[in-house]
Formats: structure tokens, C-alpha cells, sequence
């Protein structure tokens, strides 16, 4: 099979404005059901779903059925969609943050990524109630509402931000000391992320963003944008993967200082 990295720019170029704009689409149908009288259903994991979630993917994947039906899909509400080219799949997260979305708080977003040959190519992050968009493919850049998206330039651990989705998920997950560790480490820390810490990292507004748990929807656009912003998205070794069920974003020169405060031999909680 043909290399990823040999995809010609005008294809990702083309992938690009296809996933903003399907985001985007998705994102604006989100819109008609936030901050109302959502009925709120709990899946077998007891993580919500609503309406907005399934009707938001539901559009997405019948936009990349008409214009892409040889590519294989996975979604958070409706699964795999297998296909004869294995090698192009797309990643739909219709709504990261229905813990936020269906309580009226603006920080949630659609995501897609497109991973081509085991690698994600390209990814768009929409939070429709804040209208802000970032988007990348590799060797293209990444865009934030237009403009190029960059990382932080702060290179002391000491006068960073740290941010994270859910305090109780480093406690429910046995790592704890994890978080502590960041926490005394950075000069600040804060939360209520979800997708939205991610976008603070790529757009230089927040130095680090960790989860100890991510599905692969979670993590569908990051891979790219972070690259392509002068970042780091990956697991907690190190490792540039969507796959590993945790997720960290930094900066390139924040990396290795994070990575030992992570990985230090100090005993987790048991």
C-alpha cells in the first residue's frame, strides 16, 4: 500500500475542506438542541448521549458516505463501518463534552479525524456555542478560525498551565499522583476540558492537557493539529498513538519535563 506521508498536498488539501466543513455542519445541528429541554440517555458505560449526539453523526457520516463510500468509518454512537479501502478511516466523535453540552456549558465540540495507512492525516475540532475552529493536515498547518495556530513558546514547567477534563478520573484510574505531581509542578491548573484543553494547547493558551482515559474518537483530530501547531499528542510514554485509552498534549520543550513527572518512580495510589 501506498505510504501515508506520500498522499500529494492537493489530496489533503481537498480531505481539509471537506472535514471543516462537514464539522462545521455538525456543530451548527448541535446548535438547535443546546442549553433546551434535552431528554439525557445513559449507554451501558453510564456516559450520556443525547439526540443532538446521534442526529450530529448521523450527518457526518452521510457526507463522507456520498463523498467518500469506499472508506471505512467509526463513530461514537453508531460504530465501524467496514469498507474495501481499509486504508482510508474516519474517526467521529458528533459531540465531545455531552457531560458540558447538556448542561448548557459552552465547551464542547465536534470532532473528525481521518487516519490514512494507520495514521491521522488530518483533523477539525468545532465548538459551535464558542464558533471556534481548528483544523489541520499534515504538511498543511493548522488553522484556528483562519489564522495559523501555534503552541506556547514557555519553556519552564514552573510557569505553566495544566489542564484536564476530570480530577476524579485520575482517582477512579489509580494515578492520582500523576495529577498531584502536575499540579505542584505547573503554576496553574484548571479543568471542565474535554476536547477544548486540546485546543488550548495547540493554540498556545495552555501548556498541558493530560487524560488518563480517551477513547479513539477522543482522540480522532488531535494527532495532526498538534503536529502541525509545533506540538506533542500522544500517550504518556511518549508515543504518538491515538490507541493507548489516556492522552497527553504539550509543547515540544515542556515534553521530556512532563513525561519524567509522569513516568517518576514514586507509588501510585492504591
Amino acid at each position: 500500500m501506498l505510504s501515508s506521508r506520500l498522499v500529494k498536498p492537493d489530496q489533503l488539501s481537498g480531505y481539509l475542506s471537506f472535514i471543516t466543513e462537514t464539522a462545521y455542519l455538525a456543530g451548527r445541528l448541535t446548535l438547535g438542541y443546546f442549553q433546551s429541554r434535552l431528554t439525557v440517555d445513559y449507554k451501558a458505560d453510564h456516559s450520556p448521549v443525547t439526540i443532538a449526539d446521534r442526529k450530529a453523526e448521523e450527518l457526518i457520516r452521510n457526507r463522507i458516505e456520498k463523498s467518500y463510500p469506499s472508506h471505512a468509518i467509526i463513530g461514537e454512537e453508531y460504530g465501524m463501518k467496514e469498507s474495501q479501502d481499509a486504508s482510508h478511516r474516519w474517526i467521529i466523535d458528533p459531540i465531545d463534552g455531552t457531560k458540558s453540552f447538556m448542561r448548557g456549558v459552552p465547551l464542547y465540540g465536534v470532532l473528525l479525524g481521518l487516519e490514512i495507512e494507520g495514521r491521522v492525516e488530518v483533523g477539525a475540532a468545532y465548538f459551535p456555542a464558542l464558533d471556534e475552529m481548528i483544523a489541520a493536515a499534515t504538511g498543511l498547518g493548522c488553522w484556528w478560525n483562519g489564522r495559523p495556530a501555534h503552541v506556547s513558546p514557555i519553556t519552564d514547567i514552573k510557569h505553566s498551565y495544566f489542564t484536564t477534563t476530570s480530577v476524579q478520573a485520575f482517582e477512579k484510574h489509580k494515578r492520582f499522583q500523576v495529577f498531584r505531581r502536575l499540579m505542584k509542578s505547573c503554576y496553574y491548573q484548571t479543568g471542565w476540558s474535554d476536547a477544548y484543553g486540546y485546543l488550548l494547547v495547540a493554540t498556545g493558551r495552555v501548556e498541558i492537557m493530560l487524560d488518563p482515559v480517551m477513547s479513539v474518537w477522543d482522540c480522532g483530530p488531535f494527532p495532526p493539529i498538534l503536529s502541525e501547531a509545533g506540538g506533542y499528542f500522544g500517550d504518556w510514554k511518549g508515543q504518538a498513538s491515538i490507541y493507548s485509552k489516556e492522552a497527553l498534549a504539550t509543547t515540544i520543550p515542556l515534553l521530556p519535563q512532563v513525561l519524567e513527572l509522569i513516568n517518576s518512580n514514586i507509588p501510585e495510589d492504591r
